[in-house]
C-alpha cells in the first residue's frame, strides 16, 4: 500500500512537471528586456537574448522593446527672448534604457510615455528659444540647437528610464502674420553689414594707394637725386679730361683752332649762298689770314 501511495505520488508530480514544463521557460529576443516577476515584484531583469527559466505560475515575464521609437511632436508656438512668436515643429528619437524605472513610472505604457517625451520637450524648446533672441535662433538652427534641447529634455525624463536620443526640428518658423516684415528687417540688416564691410575695403585700399603713392615718389625723388648727382660726377670728371687734354699752349690752340672750325661749320649750314663777314682778328679770321 505504502509503494503504492509512493508511485502514484511520483506519477503526479510527474504529470506536474510535463504539463508545466513548457511555462517553465521564456525566451529573450535580441532587441528586447523581459523583466521577470514574482507575485507582481520585479524580481530581475534580462537584456541579453537567450532561453531563461522560470517558476510557472510564481513567475510572470513581461517584455519591453529595446528599439528606437520615433515620435513626430505636434507643432507649438514658443516666444524668443525679444518677444517675437516662433512655430517649432521637430521629432525625436527616444529608446528604454531602465526598464525597471519604465514599468515603475509608467507601467511600459508607450503611449504614457509619448505623452512625458511631448512635455518634456516642449518645455525644452520654450526655455532655449526663450534665453535667445529671434535673430540668435534662426542662425542657432541645426546641431547647436537640437542638441540643447535634447540635454535639457533628457533631464525631465530620466526618471521615467527613457531616454531621447536625437531631437530634430522639422521646421522652425514665423508666423505668416509677421513673417514678411521679419525677413525685410534681416535683409536690410545684412544690407547694412555689405555696405559696412564695402566702405572698411575702400577705406583700406585708399589707404594702400596713398602709402604706394607715397613710396613711389619717395623711390622717385632718390632716383632724381641719385641721377644729378651721377651727372654731376659726370661732368665734373669730363672737365678734368678736358684740362688734362689741353694743359698746354699747344693743346689750347688746338682746341681753339677745332672750336673755330665747328663754329664756322655750323655757321654756313642751310641753303643758298652765303657771305661771312670776319675780323681778321677773330680766331676763324685768324685761321682764314694766316699765311
Amino acid at each position: 500500500m505504502k509503494n503504492f501511495v509512493i508511485r502514484g505520488a511520483l506519477m503526479l508530480i510527474g504529470v506536474v512537471f510535463v504539463l508545466t514544463l513548457p511555462f517553465s521557460f521564456y525566451v529573450v529576443g535580441p532587441n528586447e528586456y523581459a523583466a521577470l516577476f514574482e507575485f507582481g515584484k520585479i524580481v530581475s531583469v534580462s537584456d541579453t537574448p537567450g532561453i531563461k527559466y522560470k517558476l510557472p505560475t510564481v513567475n510572470t515575464v513581461r517584455y519591453i522593446s529595446k528599439k528606437l521609437h520615433l515620435y513626430d511632436i505636434p507643432r507649438s508656438g514658443v516666444i524668443t527672448k525679444d518677444k517675437k512668436s516662433m512655430i517649432a515643429d521637430n521629432y525625436v528619437t527616444w529608446r528604454v534604457i531602465d526598464p525597471v524605472k519604465y514599468i515603475q513610472t509608467l507601467n511600459a505604457i508607450e503611449s504614457r510615455a509619448r505623452e512625458r517625451i511631448e512635455a518634456a520637450v516642449y518645455n525644452a524648446i520654450k526655455n532655449v528659444i526663450s534665453s535667445m533672441t529671434q535673430d540668435e535662433v534662426i542662425e542657432a538652427r541645426g546641431g547647436k540647437l537640437s542638441t540643447k534641447i535634447a540635454e535639457d529634455s533628457n533631464s525631465d525624463i530620466g526618471m521615467y528610464g527613457i531616454m531621447i536620443v536625437q531631437t530634430e526640428m522639422k521646421a522652425l518658423d514665423l508666423p505668416d502674420d509677421n513673417k514678411a516684415a521679419v525677413y525685410e528687417r534681416m535683409i536690410s540688416e545684412r544690407q547694412n553689414i555689405a555696405a559696412s564691410y564695402t566702405a572698411e575695403g575702400n577705406s583700406e585700399a585708399q589707404k594702400i594707394r596713398n602709402r604706394t603713392d607715397r613710396e613711389a615718389a619717395i623711390k622717385s625723388a632718390e632716383a632724381e637725386q641719385k641721377a644729378a648727382v651721377l651727372i654731376a660726377e659726370g661732368e665734373a670728371q669730363y672737365m678734368k679730361i678736358l684740362q688734362s687734354a689741353y694743359d698746354t699752349p699747344e693743346k689750347a690752340e688746338f682746341y681753339n683752332f677745332l672750336r673755330s672750325l665747328d663754329a664756322l661749320k655750323k655757321s654756313m649750314k642751310g641753303n643758298g649762298e652765303k657771305v661771312i663777314i670776319l675780323d681778321k682778328n677773330s680766331a676763324i679770321g685768324k685761321i682764314l689770314y694766316s699765311e
